[in-house]
């Protein structure tokens, strides 16, 4: 199956804590370690009887023992005698009592569950785990939480059709999925708005006065939502990889993926061995993406790096597009960048769809379109405006062309009338971001913290997406959960941090 059609929507969407990337971290193997595990009976937090349940790993990542259980939530809050639904909830113990105010983990994409995405950031909250719960609730439409999956002819999780990228595609692919979808579920009521209602929902349920909320990406959108909505009942907000109230969800992803690329293709040309390899990098992409397009281009045999099978395809800019971006999440594929760029200046493209293959494959079931349709469409679509500035980048517009027919097949929920008001008021806020991020750039960070004088906001130095599990991070996010003072800190140990050389060859980098 061709991969070139889904890469215009998911690209755009990478889950926050998505498979791909956080199986190529070079920091994976921290989240092997163990962690407190819960007794082997049932517990009872709250009013919820909870049962052991496993929340399965992934590659380097081991799996986590919890606790399980559901709550039962209208879906249209205003017909509360209407259709329920089940919210998925996980709860990982502390040791021992434990203080009163759990952290609650909000995943992103949008559309990925947070069961799913804590075993790739267990590292990163095991100095959190000595004091507090950790409560994992799948967000409406992911993960167990009645999930809003779009199916394609062969029943594969999918976003559009993979045969055919014309708007009117997408459109029809939509209808088809809402058709589906309109059996289960109102998609209407599947928006961070009525998130954020199921997080208050819990968190009464559990007999907690105050939560702590860690959001990463989308997930800090609802964070800064709730605490908003529920200031009394919001301890403290850590906010990784910032996606500002005011910020109109992917209309600048084209925009900042070329400014990262820039800032890492910079370290390229500033390095003596990597400048050798490949003398002009932004000179590069516009030949591959032009070889790429002109005619005549064979189709190119390459092996399925995951099942082994030997397939063939046409190698064409949406492949070069997906593996630059997915690469420049994380460091360590960022020092792959470079080679990606070679061996494709030079003609060998089997490596790239290879790499391709594997990075939409490895999304597989984690993120769920259909809620991504309800979120989008109620909450972004109707700001989308076409950039020409735009055309020219390595994504270039086809996700608000994409996005839009879909949208105006998709039914559309309420988005409050403040919801791009910024957050306000004296809640303790740490905001997380990574110097090449190439989704939520530092800046998204200062604007959304621009209000909140009890905020502060740390850059961590060489680092890209989501970079909780980074060096000395998990300690000062204990620290600061902890107290609730993130100016008080003590962040000098992320000054160790370094961006990883740019790679020069497969064997990686020059010594």
């Amino acid at each position: 199956m061709p991969v070139a059609r889904n890469i215009a929507t998911l690209s755009m969407f990478l889950p926050i804590f998505g498979a791909a990337m956080k199986r190529l971290l070079p920091l994976a193997l921290a989240a092997v370690l163990p962690l407190a595990a819960p007794a082997a009976e049932a517990r009872r937090l709250g009013t919820l009887d909870f049962e052991p349940c496993t929340l399965p790993g992934s590659g380097a990542f081991a799996a986590v023992e919890a606790q399980c259980t559901s709550l039962s939530v209208p879906e249209n809050r205003a017909e509360p005698e209407g259709r329920r639904i089940e919210l998925a909830i996980a709860w990982v113990p502390t040791e021992g009592e434990g203080e009163p105010d759990p952290v609650f983990l909000l995943a992103g994409g949008p559309g990925q569950g947070a069961r799913a995405s804590f075993p790739l950031l267990a590292g990163g909250f095991r100095d959190v785990l000595r004091s507090r719960h950790v409560i994992l609730v799948d967000q409406r439409g992911t993960g167990g939480s009645n999930p809003l999956a779009c199916r394609d002819a062969e029943g594969n999780n999918a976003f559009g059709d993979p045969f055919d990228e014309s708007p009117e595609a997408a459109r029809r692919f939509a209808e088809g999925c809402l058709a589906e979808l309109s059996k289960i579920a109102d998609v209407r009521h599947y928006t961070t708005t009525d998130a954020v209602a199921d997080l208050d929902a819990v968190r009464q349920a559990l007999g907690a006065e105050r939560i702590n909320l860690y959001g990463g990406s989308y997930g800090t959108r609802v964070a800064q939502q709730y605490a908003r909505t529920f200031p009394a009942h919001t301890r403290s907000v850590v906010l990784d990889s910032v996606v500002p109230n005011e910020l109109v969800l992917g209309a600048e992803h084209a925009k900042n993926l070329d400014a990262a690329l820039e800032a890492q293709f910079a370290r390229c040309a500033a390095d003596a061995a990597c400048a050798a390899v490949l003398p002009d990098p932004a000179g590069a992409i516009e030949r591959v993406r032009a070889a790429l397009a002109a005619p005549g281009l064979a189709r190119v045999r390459y092996r399925d790096p995951t099942s082994g099978e030997w397939r063939e395809e046409m190698p064409t800019s949406a492949h070069l597009a997906v593996v630059l971006r997915f690469f420049s999440y994380s460091p360590l594929t960022a020092t792959l960048l470079p080679v990606v760029l070679k061996q494709a200046l030079e003609g060998d493209h089997a490596p790239l769809l290879a790499q391709a293959r594997f990075l939409m494959g490895s999304v597989g079931e984690q993120i769920m379109h259909g809620m991504q349709l309800s979120v989008i469409c109620s909450e972004d679509a109707d700001e989308f405006a076409a950039r020409p500035e735009d055309a020219g980048t390595l994504l270039g517009q086809a996700f608000i062309e994409i996005t839009l027919a879909q949208c105006s097949a998709w039914p559309r929920g309420q988005r409050p009338a403040d919801f791009r008001a910024p957050l306000t008021g004296d809640l303790p806020v740490l905001a997380i971001s990574g110097e090449f991020d190439p989704v939520t750039p530092p800046r998204y960070a200062d604007a959304a913290i621009a209000q909140l004088p009890n905020a502060r906001h740390l850059v961590l130095r060489g680092q890209g997406h989501t970079p909780l599990n980074v060096g000395c991070m998990p300690q000062l996010f204990a620290q600061f959960i902890e107290t609730a003072d993130a100016k008080a800190l003590d962040a000098s140990c992320l000054d160790r941090l370094a961006p990883l050389p740019p790679g020069t060859g497969l064997h990686g980098w020059e010594p």
